[in-house]
């Protein structure tokens, strides 16, 4: 029995969003390429590796969602290791994270209108202020 083909999976799913081309990776397996921005890679092995900034690469391993690179620990770079095809859910999860970031999608800000005028504390009287 083969090794399943967890790469040929993701690029179906991932391959279909707006934008996302699929390539071969130079170190094998997949490419995954928004625009020109690198998206992550799946190695043929099951090993996912995914760019975020320094900080959401620490909240993901710090949340067990990702482990830190496994060649580049102390940079942004997660991997996320696809076992089987129970973990492919959370392999695309963390791509839709990456893609929603690189696309702006998840910046997207529905602007409310101003209320009141916003006070701040050293423009009122101090006598206000509780003791």
């Amino acid at each position: 029995m083969g090794t399943p083909d967890y790469a040929a999976s993701l690029k179906a799913t991932v391959g279909a969003w707006p934008n996302v081309s699929a390539l071969p990776h130079r170190f094998g397996g997949i490419e995954f390429r928004v625009e020109r921005r690198e998206l992550g890679h799946v190695h043929l092995n099951g090993m996912l590796d995914i760019p975020f900034p320094s900080r959401m690469r620490r909240d993901l391993v710090a949340a067990g969602r990702a482990q830190a690179h496994h060649m580049l620990p102390n940079t942004g770079w997660v991997t996320f290791r696809i076992r089987s095809e129970n973990d492919l859910p959370a392999a695309v999860e963390l791509l839709r994270l990456n893609y929603d970031r690189l696309t702006g999608i998840g910046a997207r800000i529905t602007p409310s209108p101003i209320l009141a005028t916003p006070t701040l504390v050293r423009d009122r009287d101090h006598r206000d202020l509780p003791t």
